[in-house]
């Protein structure tokens, strides 16, 4: 193994502990009593009882003063300072602890607890144990390093370890996803799970990733969306379920879009879509009550209020109201273009009305939803899932929920029509073999579950990642996953 220099010294300290007959990495340790929070609360019962305790962690500051030495040891929940003194360790336990232990270096302290003459709570320690030997310093703040954000995602237990912040964002995370478990599970829904690899994907327009069964000889997907599988569910008699897991598409990386990313969806009988608009309104709200006790979160200094009912808007109206141009009275593509043209838009043209559309929305609307907001009544080419409306079956019933100008859920009222699902799914086919590598691919086996009979259903998915963006106040989805997909580094071949 290859050290740089500061490694180097480290590990020669580590070759000092072993001749010492100190195993720096032992396989049992001292029994924790307390961790650094619960010492803070029980400080005082602790203080009058002269309890013995025991608390352990990255040693994280350290001053020496002569024969004695003031230190911070940190842990998941805090840290707490110790002191230690030659005359209560021992000559060689006090060289040991000044001289071979870094910053960085896991150790144990007992002892009992008194307070300093400044007045800051405190461990008199009378034994410490070595528990683990770093060989790579932790960063200096001071120096600014490690501050770079991809270096820091690249190297997360880094960036975990030196900056207990970045922790508090993935406890929200984890808070999250109990709180939406938690209110689904009390509105009677019954959480599932589907298949990640799938002999045909479906369930959102998107590219895939492949890859093959070496047993079967059977070429094999990694699901784009759990939908399909979730409605075949509803067709076998449930009345609600979701489920909370990871999806996959090959697509581009941005600040809103990760390859591998967790996705809730939810499927209601004898619904429809805004039945899933009131689901989702209260499903977030509840989340954000329970993890901050309010619904008003803020976001990059702009106060966004959860609590409900939110605007539900149309897409012709969002985009009529921000640009001018009305999509139901330009119905064709070359219509529509010479409006935008009119307006004098800068859009990128697409090769269909439908797509025209939905490129018009996305340059123009939705970078100003800032407030959570419905766009309801899409197009119906850029929804083959989703029930056409009834007085207008150009567009369907469908919404998607946006704020902070991104888009975070997509719901519609379930196509529950076999003949109307297999004639979508043929347009799907024809896009497809023109070029179009995100449309669906046919899935018969789902029609055949249509054909066993599914009721009215509304369904919704939402985005886990862009919704932990938003309670956390982050500005890039890599900055809400642990461990976020990132080009190669330069410096790997």
């Amino acid at each position: 193994m290859e050290f740089n220099d500061l490694q180097q010294t480290r590990y020669e300290k580590l070759r000092q502990f072993q001749a010492a007959g100190i195993d720096p990495f032992p396989a049992r340790v001292p029994k924790r009593t307390h961790t650094a929070a619960a010492l803070q609360a029980a400080f005082d019962a602790l203080l009058a009882s002269q309890a013995t305790v025991t608390i352990m962690g990255r040693l994280r500051t350290r001053r020496v003063m002569g024969k004695s030495s003031f230190a911070h040891i940190a842990d998941d929940s805090g840290s707490f300072q110790v002191f230690l003194s030659k005359r209560d360790v021992g000559d060689e336990a006090f060289d040991r602890f000044v001289d071979l232990v870094d910053l960085g270096d896991f150790v144990a302290a007992t002892g009992y607890v008194f307070i300093t003459k400044t007045g800051e709570p405190s461990v008199h320690v009378t034994s410490w144990t070595m528990l683990s030997k770093t060989l790579t310093p932790p960063p200096d703040k001071r120096e600014g390093q490690f501050s770079d954000s991809e270096a820091r995602q690249r190297q997360r237990y880094i960036d975990l370890a030196a900056n207990p912040a970045q922790r508090e964002t993935f406890r929200i995370r984890a808070r999250l996803i109990s709180a939406m478990r938690r209110y689904l599970d009390e509105q009677g829904f019954l959480e599932v799970e589907t298949p990640v690899l799938q002999p045909i994907y479906g369930g959102a327009a998107a590219r895939p990733f492949k890859t093959h069964h070496n047993q079967l000889h059977q070429d094999l997907f990694l699901r784009v969306a759990t939908e399909l599988y979730l409605k075949r569910l509803i067709v076998g008699g449930f009345d609600g379920v979701y489920e909370i897991g990871k999806d996959f598409r090959n697509e581009g990386v941005d600040r809103f879009h990760n390859p591998e990313f967790t996705m809730l969806e939810v499927y209601q009988a004898f619904a429809d879509y805004t039945d899933m608009m009131t689901l989702t309104e209260g499903m977030v709200a509840y989340a954000a009550e329970q993890i901050f006790g309010t619904t008003t979160l803020d976001f990059q200094g702009t106060p966004i209020e959860l609590a409900g009912p939110w605007p539900r808007i149309t897409m012709r109206d969002a985009i009529h109201n921000q640009t001018g141009v009305d999509i139901r009275e330009c119905r064709e593509l070359e219509s529509l273009r010479e409006a935008i043209r009119e307006a004098g838009l800068k859009v990128e043209y697409k090769p269909t009305w439908a797509k025209q559309v939905d490129e018009l929305f996305s340059e123009c609307v939705e970078p100003t939803l800032i407030q959570p907001t419905f766009i309801t009544e899409y197009p119906q080419p850029l929804s083959p899932l989703a029930k056409r409306k009834a007085d207008d079956p150009m567009f369907v019933e469908r919404f998607e929920l946006f704020a902070i100008g991104a888009e975070f859920a997509n719901a519609f009222s379930e196509l529950n029509d076999p003949i109307d699902q297999e004639q979508r799914f043929l347009e799907q086919g024809r896009d497809y073999a023109a070029g179009d590598d995100e449309a669906m691919q046919m899935d018969t086996d789902f029609l055949e579950a249509l054909k066993v009979g599914m009721p009215p259903t509304g369904g919704m998915g939402i985005g886990i990642d862009r919704l932990v963006m938003l309670f956390t106040n982050q500005t890039t989805i890599r900055e809400v996953i642990l461990f976020p997909h990132l080009r190669r580094a330069q410096t790997e071949e």
